[in-house]
């Protein structure tokens, strides 16, 4: 990583972090703690007053995204759900609520203090089908293949290398997984210096990818399905958008997957089908693999 891209880095980590001790001090209040200070663009007030009132106030206020991804994500039951940047918890709590008992909620933050706080909600909030995991979200700490859906909320865009977001998520998802995230992006007509004019990096508006750059990093991916929708203008020529994509349920795997020839962590001791309807052998054997021993 460039000195440059470290720097930028630290800078959004220090920002959240100043957020989370906002909240964390302000905990004692007597009607609970002000939220951080966001335009109407960005905050809490994008989730419905019913979601707000089942979660800790702590929770609400340190709400900081663009968007509501849980809104638009159709998370189903014993789903196992992956929030990328999950700041104070808001979005993992309301992923536990919607996937139910059966299912998992993930919660991935750099943050020492947002994941923090985001334990302290979560116990506040008695949820008990939730992990946080510490992480950068090009680097997502849980294997191939686990996970059903990914969400974020206006996260991707502070990424110093969407790229490997992009693949990162590609690679943690089940053949046939989902993910649905708000973020902003940038009309394709903005260059990196126009939207730099609009606003700075940690403010979520200088990092952000265009409609096209957004969508050709997801296809390189190898995502399919892609839908990215604008909801409202953050500023001039800048949007809150929905984004979806599919992992293909059948395919070539990802070139950062720990597969081949239809097996995981091919020729180890470790190694299983890809397919659990078929044997170790079968699967190598219908793929054509050369390492069939």
């Amino acid at each position: 990583m460039s000195e440059q891209s470290t720097d930028l880095r630290e800078t959004v980590r220090q920002r959240y972090a100043a957020a989370a001790m906002q909240v964390t001090e302000g905990g004692g209040a007597c009607c609970g703690p002000e939220p951080v200070e966001v335009d109407e663009n960005f905050g809490s007030t994008l989730y419905a007053a019913d979601e707000r009132d089942t979660l800790p106030a702590e929770a609400v206020a340190a709400s900081l995204g663009c968007g509501n991804p849980t809104a638009v994500a159709e998370l189903r039951e014993g789903e196992r759900v992956l929030d990328l940047g999950s700041g104070g918890g808001i979005d993992v709590l309301l992923s536990a609520r919607r996937v139910g008992p059966t299912g998992k909620a993930y919660g991935l933050d750099m943050t020492e203090e947002m994941l923090a706080l985001a334990l302290a909600n979560t116990a506040k909030a008695g949820a008990t089908n939730v992990e946080f995991l510490k992480g950068t979200i090009e680097a997502i700490p849980l294997p191939a293949n686990t996970i059903d859906v990914v969400i974020s909320n206006c996260v991707i865009n502070l990424s110093v290398d969407k790229s490997a977001v992009f693949t990162e998520t590609f690679r943690v998802l089940k053949p046939g997984g989902r993910i649905g995230v708000s973020d902003v992006v940038a009309d394709d007509a903005l260059t990196a210096e126009q939207r730099a004019e609009r606003g700075d990096y940690v403010g979520c508006i200088a990092g952000a990818l265009s409609f096209a750059e957004y969508r050709a990093g997801l296809a390189a991916a190898g995502f399919t399905g892609i839908e990215i929708v604008p909801t409202h203008q953050v500023a001039d020529g800048m949007h809150s958008a929905i984004v979806r994509a599919t992992k293909p349920a059948t395919g070539p795997a990802s070139a950062t997957d720990d597969s081949c020839c239809g097996v995981t962590a091919c020729c180890t001791p470790s190694e299983q089908p890809t397919d659990p309807s078929v044997t170790v052998g079968e699967a190598k054997s219908a793929n054509g693999c050369a390492c069939q021993n």
